[in-house]
């Protein structure tokens, strides 16, 4: 059987056997397909069923969590945590709580963390958890009793050997706390290193709230040295206005760039003569307010579009930083149609497949979120570095082990493209060199 039909053969079983899971299903579709080059080559990494193990989470965890609002009512969600190989290290991987969480976007993320753990370079495995409860709207205590109620079972399932969760969509420090807290409780011991993102004072890490945003940015700006230019003077548009966001138009900015435009799930500002940092985090992280009410306090020159598409804003770099597929082919055109050159990945998978294909083929540089916003879980291991050796390192220091990292990726990513004919590619650099180191750790523990 040959390569084309050995990989078709695959996905249609995985298809059958993972319903419903569209998220899913377009990660593992985007692996398969680098991995055509792979199999063309190396043949040897189609034996021992390495493809479909490597596809088939190791555990998957379903539980119900239920908790008390304020008003004394009984509210039931659903926890998740999918540990999905620790060929590498423990799993290591984010809580998302968020409305739009389900099983097969949960896999989804998991999947990419395999791939985005293995480029760090660092001995960290690839997991993901979460729950469909929307902390927006609710109150401290309701949050507080939440993630109480989340970690009761989780924590029967999570060590800093075993599986190390941290935050993402909807989980930030405060919920880490809570979630800390009840571990400690229910387990009576301080291992520190169970849960990343934790704050300064009991175990966290200088730079990890700005790590993932950073990172993206400074894998962008290896991305354009390669081609002789700088972020000094470019324009660019970083959409959502969480953390990975907010830390990305920082660094940007502070590397010479304006950044035109910012959004959130009601529209966007258009801000054409850079963001003002300070009022943006005090808008979003203290005030927890909309980026219209940023957009009132701003001054002259800010404007908000309430219900727009920030894509149709001109820039010359684009930072998806909110959702996956949050950027499609007919917004990808209007970048294009507009003079954009380079994509960074701050999310896990904002880029449609069809957004993807307009950049390849309008010669845009795209850096794929599994090699771009790994600067998160790459710090994040830093933590754990730091709580297993009791240390704790300065901003400047960490930072800087981000950076070489951030390029370390870089330069592999771009390496391996080149190395299977197909310079410029990063989504199959990354998937390649992701995935082979990942493979080989895989057949050398066996069939397990």
């Amino acid at each position: 059987m040959n390569v084309d039909a050995q990989i078709s053969e695959y996905y249609d079983k995985l298809l059958k056997r993972n319903a419903g899971e569209p998220e899913f299903h377009q990660a593992v579709a985007e692996i398969l397909h680098s991995l055509r080059f792979v199999l063309e080559k190396d043949p040897h990494y189609a034996d021992f069923g390495l493809i479909e193990r490597l596809c088939e989470p190791e555990r998957q965890l379903i539980f119900r969590v239920p908790w008390i609002a304020d008003g004394g009512e009984i509210r039931v969600n659903r926890g998740f945590r999918v540990q999905f190989n620790s060929a590498l290290g423990p799993y290591k991987g984010g809580l998302r709580f968020h409305p739009s969480v389900n099983l097969g976007i949960i896999k989804f993320l998991g999947f990419e963390q395999i791939f985005k753990n293995s480029l760090t370079g660092l001995p960290i495995g690839g997991g993901k958890g979460g729950s469909d409860f929307d902390p927006k709207g609710k109150s401290e205590g309701e949050i507080m009793r939440f993630c109480q109620s989340f970690m009761t079972e989780l924590h029967r399932h999570i060590g800093e050997y075993r599986d190390v969760p941290a935050g993402d969509i909807g989980v930030g420090g405060r919920e880490i706390g809570f979630l800390f807290g009840q571990y400690r409780r229910l387990t009576d011991n301080h291992e520190s290193g169970v849960l990343t993102g934790k704050g300064l004072a009991w175990g966290g890490s200088l730079v990890r709230k700005e790590a993932t945003g950073f990172g993206s940015v400074y894998i962008t700006e290896e991305m354009m040295a390669s081609q002789g230019e700088s972020l000094s003077g470019a324009k660019v548009i970083v959409s959502g206005s969480g953390n990975v966001a907010i830390y990305a138009a920082h660094k940007a900015q502070e590397l010479g760039a304006t950044v035109v435009a910012m959004s959130d799930s009601s529209g966007y500002v258009h801000t054409p003569q850079g963001v003002d940092i300070e009022l943006l985090r005090d808008v979003k992280e203290v005030r927890r307010e909309r980026m219209s009410t940023y957009a009132a306090e701003a001054g002259e020159g800010v404007s908000y579009v309430d219900g727009g598409n920030i894509w149709e804003v001109a820039a010359d770099v684009a930072l998806p930083c909110a959702t996956q597929n949050e950027l499609d082919g007919e917004s990808a055109q209007l970048l294009v149609d507009n003079g954009l050159r380079y994509v960074a990945e701050g999310a896990n998978m904002p880029s449609t497949p069809e957004a993807i294909r307009v950049f390849e083929q309008s010669g845009v540089h795209f850096a794929p979120g599994k090699a771009a916003n790994a600067g998160g879980v790459a710090t994040s291991a830093l933590e754990m570095q730091q709580n297993a050796s009791r240390d704790s390192w300065s901003f400047d220091y960490t930072d800087e082990r981000l950076r070489t990292i951030m390029s370390n990726i870089f330069k592999n990513v771009d390496a391996t493209a080149k190395e299977y004919g197909r310079e410029g590619d990063y989504v199959l650099g990354a998937n390649i060199h992701g995935f082979k180191k990942v493979a080989d750790a895989m057949l050398a523990q066996g069939v397990i």
